[in-house]
């Protein structure tokens, strides 16, 4: 495989991997006037856990598809470099950072897939969650699956096909490509090669980080998320009374509002102050002065999405924290097992080794699915702060 193969961006996924390069190529053959050898199909769902990198996968794949080179995903033409940056005109991307993606955009998107792609390609569509396809968004997205264009590829990105999380009509006429957590040891190397990060660092934040590249390579180089981290892992050791949980509960959740508002408050000034001045701020006249008192709207619906923006980066620095302490209370059980796989987080194998002569697996188990059943509160839009607090008590009574 080619250093400049788009399909190496997809570590520890082999399978998956053969299955997208089968596909490209029956794609290619198409675009060629060939016969279709069924490889190939319109719509995909990509899944799998935290780390596994669904979206990062659903871009390489179309970047095959744009490939200029017989759909090999060469990462060097003109048709994967756009893709990879963005800039295709035949690759629309459907993200959000709020709660959901609205029904208005979702039906834009389809109007355009179904005109033909101006590369004589593919037109591909990628919804990078679409587990957060309102109803009606995701009504207006299985009539265009149901009716597709013959070079129209719909790729959507959601957790799992669980009817919460797609709609069941949608998964029945979709291909699944299921991923999987990439090993560690995957991980470890990658960010030995690409980053220059020292073996031993990058086997413990890959090992830390639960697989999830991007984690781990934050990890990795920001000291401030090794400092949250460890914030969130002495979470257990303080947990000795009921005004403590309560008190921790609070310092997680005061912890993730600053991240999520250090996170968006670049972007967000950015964003008002691009409006304002398309608004005419800082002009001169009657007319500047009349369309900026017009404007009050225009500016509150974007104050609305920057707080949709910010809500949702919280939860996301919420579910970080989670994860971590979902590794603890795992390395706690396999402590206790005596099973043989490794710890997740091995700077705290003493920690979680006098846990496991503490605590009952009972009870570890208990602790675990304290933390599983936050994640899912906030993930129903449950308020953090009663979510939390239900968990930090849970923890500590075991």
């Amino acid at each position: 495989m080619s250093p400049n193969d788009v399909f190496s961006e997809l570590v520890g996924q082999d399978d998956p991997v053969v299955t997208l390069r089968r596909a490209a190529a029956a794609a290619a053959r198409i675009v060629a006037g060939e016969p279709d050898s069924g490889g190939m199909t319109h719509a995909w769902i990509f899944t799998g856990p935290p780390g596994a990198r669904r979206t990062v996968a659903a871009r390489v794949f179309a970047a095959a598809l744009q490939c200029q080179r017989d759909g090999a995903g060469c990462g060097e033409c003109h048709g994967c470099h756009t893709t990879l940056a963005g800039t295709h005109a035949d690759v629309q991307v459907v993200t959000t950072e709020g709660l959901t993606i609205k029904t208005e955009e979702t039906r834009a998107v389809v109007l355009r897939a179904a005109s033909a792609p101006t590369g004589g390609r593919w037109q591909v569509v990628i919804i990078e969650a679409a587990d957060r396809l309102h109803e009606r968004a995701s009504n207006a997205l299985l009539k265009a699956i149901e009716e597709p264009s013959p070079r129209t590829v719909f790729l959507l990105c959601t957790p799992s096909v669980h009817p919460d999380d797609i709609l069941v009509t949608i998964r029945s006429r979709c291909r699944l490509v299921s991923l999987r957590q990439p090993p560690a040891a995957a991980v470890a190397e990658v960010l030995e090669r690409r980053h220059g990060v020292a073996p031993e660092q990058a086997g413990w934040a890959a090992a830390a980080s639960q697989g999830d590249m991007e984690r781990a390579r934050q990890l990795a180089a920001d000291p401030e998320a090794r400092g949250r981290r460890d914030d969130v892992l002495s979470v257990p050791r303080k947990l000795t009374s009921i005004g403590a949980c309560f008190d921790a509960a609070a310092r997680l959740e005061a912890a993730s509002k600053q991240e999520a508002a250090i996170a968006v408050a670049e972007l967000d000034v950015a964003e008002r102050a691009a409006l304002e001045r398309a608004l005419g701020a800082g002009g001169t006249g009657r007319g500047a002065t009349t369309a900026m008192r017009g404007a009050a709207g225009q500016l509150k619906e974007l104050e609305r999405n920057q707080k949709l923006r910010a809500t949702r980066a919280q939860r996301d620095a919420l579910d970080r924290a989670l994860q971590d302490l979902i590794g603890f209370y795992r390395d706690v059980l396999v402590t206790s097992m005596r099973a043989p796989v490794p710890v997740v987080h091995g700077d705290l194998a003493e920690v979680s080794a006098a846990a496991a002569a503490k605590w009952s697996p009972e009870s570890t188990l208990r602790r675990l699915e304290a933390v599983l059943t936050c994640r899912d509160a906030i993930d129903r839009n449950v308020k953090p702060q009663v979510a939390l607090e239900a968990m930090m008590v849970g923890l500590w009574q075991g």
